[in-house]
Order: C-alpha cells, then sequence, then structure tokens
C-alpha cells in the first residue's frame, strides 16, 4: 500500500532535524530514565497483594467488559474511589483509564463557550490537547509568571465580567514534568481569589514524591481546599496505571456525564483497580522509599553544586532533574556516551522541549545509590 507523500516529508523533515522518535530497546543499565520513583512498578508486594486481593474477593475476571455506563463499573471502582478520595482529603474521586484520558476529559468538557482557560506555557500535551477540544478561548502565561498571569486577567476580566456565566480556570502542574520545578501556589491562589477564578492543578509527578505518605504538594502545603480540581496519575509513582480527577460531589457527576473519554472507553480491568488500591496502601505503609527517594534527590542537588553543575541545570527539588544542552545533535550525543558507560540517561529534544531548550532528562528514584549518582554526575562533568 503505497504511503502518502505528505506523511513521507513529514518523517523526512524529523530525520533531517535529528528529532525523528524511535521506540527504545529494554535496557539493563542503571535507571534514571523511568518515572518510578519508588521502585513501586517492580514491587514483589504491590503485586502479591493485589494477586491476593483478587482471590480473596473471588475476582477472577480478565476485563471490565464494557464502558463504566454500561457493564464495567464493577465493584472495585467505588472501594479505589472512596479510598483515593480519603487519602487526597478530597469530597470525590473519579477514575479514568490514564492521565492522558482525565485530562483531555476534563479540559474538553468542563470549561465552557465565554469561559478562559489560562495555562502555564509548560503545561503537559495532554492537557494542551483537551484545552484544543474545549469551546472555550485559551491564553498561555509565561511560565511560573505570575504577573504575566494577572496581566492575562485582566485582558480577559471585562468579557468574562459581562457574560453572567463566564468562569476563568487557572491551570499549572504542582511538578512540571521537564523542568521538575514547582509553582508559587500561595501567589497563584491569591491571584485566583482576587479574580474569582478556580484552579486546576495536574499532581502527576507529585504523588508519592511531596508530601505525608506521599500524597502530593497541595497537600504538603495544605491548599488542597483551594483547588476547583486535582488530577492524580497513577503511572509515575504509584507505579500502576490510570488516574483520577479529585473534586466535588458535583464535579464528578459533571464528568460521568459529560466527558468523553470517560464515556466512551472500556473501564480499567478489576486487576488494575486492585492494583491501584494496593499501590495506595503501600503508601501508607511503606515510608522507608519515600524517605529513600528524598535523601537521593537532595544528594543530587548536593552533587551538582559540588562539581560545579548547577548552572547547567533547571532549579528542582522534585525527583526530575533536566540540565539544558542546546541542539539535538549535541544532546543526543552526550546522552549516547552516558548510556554507552551503563546511565539509562535520556535526551529529551525538540520539538517535544522548545528549541534551544533540549536537555538530559535525569529522574532519581528511591533505589538509585550514592555511588550511582556521583559516578553519574562525575560523567557529566568530564563530557560537558
Amino acid at each position: 500500500m503505497k504511503f502518502p507523500k505528505n506523511l513521507s516529508a513529514k518523517l523526512e523533515t524529523r530525520k533531517q532535524n535529528n528529532a525523528l522518535r524511535q521506540l527504545p530497546s529494554a535496557s539493563n543499565s542503571i535507571d534514571f530514565a523511568s518515572n518510578d520513583y519508588l521502585a513501586f512498578a517492580k514491587s514483589k508486594t504491590i503485586f502479591n497483594q493485589t494477586h491476593q486481593f483478587l482471590i480473596d474477593n473471588n475476582y477472577c475476571q480478565n476485563g471490565a467488559t464494557g464502558s463504566r455506563l454500561l457493564s464495567g463499573n464493577h465493584p472495585l471502582y467505588e472501594l479505589a474511589e472512596n479510598y483515593i478520595a480519603e487519602f487526597h482529603q478530597a469530597e470525590t474521586a473519579l477514575i479514568f483509564n490514564s492521565g492522558y484520558d482525565a485530562n483531555v476529559g476534563f479540559f474538553s468538557s468542563v470549561p465552557q463557550k465565554g469561559d478562559f482557560i489560562l495555562y502555564d506555557e509548560l503545561c503537559h500535551a495532554s492537557i494542551r490537547d483537551g484545552i484544543q477540544l474545549s469551546n472555550a478561548k485559551a491564553y498561555k502565561y509565561q511560565h511560573n509568571d505570575y504577573e504575566d498571569l494577572e496581566r492575562l486577567i485582566t485582558k480577559v476580566q471585562p468579557t468574562a465580567d459581562n457574560q453572567q456565566q463566564s468562569t476563568i480556570y487557572i491551570v499549572t502542574e504542582s511538578v512540571f514534568s521537564m523542568d521538575g520545578d514547582c509553582p508559587d501556589f500561595d501567589a497563584i491562589i491569591e491571584i485566583a481569589e482576587k479574580h474569582q477564578a478556580l484552579i486546576v492543578v495536574d499532581e502527576a509527578h507529585a504523588l508519592g514524591v511531596f508530601g505525608e505518605n506521599g500524597c502530593g504538594l497541595l497537600q504538603q502545603l495544605q491548599v488542597q481546599n483551594k483547588i476547583f480540581a486535582r488530577i492524580m496519575t497513577f503511572g509515575k509513582g504509584l507505579g500502576c496505571h490510570g488516574a483520577a480527577i479529585l473534586g466535588s460531589d458535583e464535579l464528578k457527576n459533571y464528568l460521568v456525564n459529560f466527558a468523553r473519554s470517560f464515556i466512551y472507553t472500556t473501564g480499567l480491568s478489576p486487576h488494575a483497580i486492585a492494583t491501584i488500591y494496593c499501590a495506595y496502601h503501600e503508601l501508607s505503609a511503606e515510608k522507608a522509599a519515600q524517605q529513600a527517594l528524598r535523601e537521593n534527590i537532595n544528594f543530587f542537588n548536593q552533587q551538582k553544586q559540588l562539581l560545579g553543575l548547577k548552572p547547567l541545570f533547571v532549579r528542582s527539588k522534585s525527583a526530575i532533574q533536566s540540565a539544558i544542552i542546546p541542539g539535538n545533535e549535541k544532546v543526543k550525543s552526550i546522552a549516547s556516551q552516558l548510556q554507552q558507560k551503563g546511565f539509562d540517561v535520556k535526551a529529551i529534544l525538540s520539538p517535544t522541549v522548545p528549541e534551544g531548550q533540549e536537555r538530559l532528562r535525569i529522574c532519581i528514584h528511591s533505589y538509585n545509590t550514592s555511588d550511582e549518582i556521583s559516578s553519574l554526575m562525575a560523567c557529566i562533568q568530564s563530557l560537558l
């Protein structure tokens, strides 16, 4: 079958820009690339607890059998959602099949025509894709720049005031997926309250990393009650699959009725929901991994300072550490040399990040050793 010429041309452009994406092979290198911050994805404890939980509760079912609104709403959903809501001090939780589905479902259905979405320019692609499907008008503000955010609110406020049902949504992440930095939530909340705006926060990379029992950054800051909606993604610190949107009973009811990525998809299997449920229990029970992760993040930041590499890195106290090395060819070369030395470190290329902001994205885990971290940093120093 002949492949369309315009699609071939786009692939060729990617090749010429040294930006062609390819699926990687499995690696036995030292892991500084995965989002499995607490080793929950490879936890035999969670695996065995999930298996035993399903046996004890007589669940011998491989799939959900349909969407949750038809035949797929098995009882484990209610059990898990109630536990998640209580864990995160939220009124309700609604599980989606993935973080991408949750963000697309929320932003495509909640903001209405006449509303305004003001989002940080570094928000994840899933947020931006959901916004593209929305009938609301959207504007991005400069990264963590609250003067720019307020400028945009001042720009749209007169229009919003003239429309009785108009709402302004301020959208950000608690930990940004490519930079690893965090917003100033005191500033965002002050602006939102001043202008009667609603705040939506994606906590994908904060779950398991920040807060008591890994509950996330917003609960650590004790500001969760000032947030309209929180998106919790389970594929990072929780080591499994799926996501939940936390909010009010009304928000949950609205999403069940209008979020197309929720309505028109087969639900997660009982095994997937049981894994989420058991992983949350492990967050409460297993404190050593969270403590080890925090110590490794501190040690990594100390090594940056010690080796004079701090100016290279985006400031971050999270598990995501990014060294800015402009140019696809240069950052790919350095990543390749690190991989040859046994370190699984990935290069993030444009257009995934803006041109000139290409980087090594390094993920810290509870299971990385001090020797592994110091050896990696020494290699980066020598290569640069």
